[in-house]
């Protein structure tokens, strides 16, 4: 029949017409993929103002990233610590001990002058590597503690001050004369104190030299990322509050075609066509 057919073209218009499925399904997607496109953030961004929230931020290696530039200091201090005490130990011990095996070795025989060259050279690596090796761990160990309890007490304090250097060099002094009894744990922490502030006025001195301290340019970089995260943070509200708002545009069609197409349901045939 006419009437019905013409009922039926109207009605499938309706049901497969364009505004419910696929462009607003198209649009959902851009929006979900735009989502996923910004980083996770599942609380509200907070900035470190407490001493503890400052330290573990020193070992936060988020996304992948380095450690932090304080940490990466303490690692190059040792290592380069741990150089200067090997070649400080290992050279005077080298000659000391090519010295003597000459002067010990002198009733022996050798096959060979290149014999003897070697025996004096063995003698001397062995003595290199037996003291350097001593002096080296010893001094990349007092090293590492020093910056480790200055660079915690700057950090958690968030300013440089020459007490932090001062005990820091009272506390590696202290534990490196320990096995003394009470007082070579006095005369160490003294002794500390003396050499602690004038490395802590170098150390701040040439970090002055390059234009900011390390704490000033810490206390840059955090302010920094914190603003993106903040800036980050709102784009992810403003991205849901598009999203609600589509949603529900896309209610409010879908019930008007709901309503569109009861009404042709409801309408009665022609029983004349």
């Amino acid at each position: 029949p006419v009437g019905q057919g013409t009922m039926t073209v109207e009605l499938l218009r309706v049901i497969c017409g364009s505004a419910l499925p696929r462009v607003h399904a198209a649009d959902s997607a851009d929006s979900q993929t735009a989502l996923s496109n910004l980083p996770i953030h599942v609380g509200k961004p907070e900035f470190p103002d407490t001493g503890w929230d400052r330290i573990k931020d020193l070992f936060d290696r988020g996304n992948g990233q380095a450690y932090s530039e304080e940490l990466r200091n303490v690692g190059r201090s040792a290592m380069m610590a741990a150089s200067v005490g090997l070649l400080y130990g290992g050279l005077p011990a080298a000659r000391h001990a090519r010295e003597r095996f000459i002067h010990l070795s002198q009733a022996e025989l050798y096959r060979s002058r290149v014999e003897a060259v070697r025996s004096a050279h063995n003698a001397a690596i062995r003595g290199f590597i037996r003291y350097g090796w001593r002096w080296s761990w010893r001094v990349a160990a007092f090293v590492t503690l020093f910056n480790t309890v200055s660079t915690g007490l700057s950090v958690y304090r968030d300013k440089n001050a020459l007490t932090h250097f001062a005990l820091a060099g009272a506390v590696t002094g202290g534990v490196f004369r320990m096995n003394l009894g009470v007082r070579g744990l006095v005369a160490g922490a003294a002794i500390g104190v003396v050499l602690g502030i004038p490395a802590g006025v170098l150390i701040v001195g040439l970090q002055k030299l390059s234009g900011e301290t390390m704490r000033e340019r810490r206390r840059r970089e955090r302010r920094e990322l914190f603003e993106l995260r903040v800036a980050e943070w709102n784009a992810r509200l403003h991205l849901t509050d598009d999203l609600i708002s589509e949603i529900s545009g896309q209610d409010q069609i879908t019930e008007v075609h709901l309503q569109r197409i009861e009404e042709l349901l409801s309408q009665s045939r022609n029983e004349d066509s």
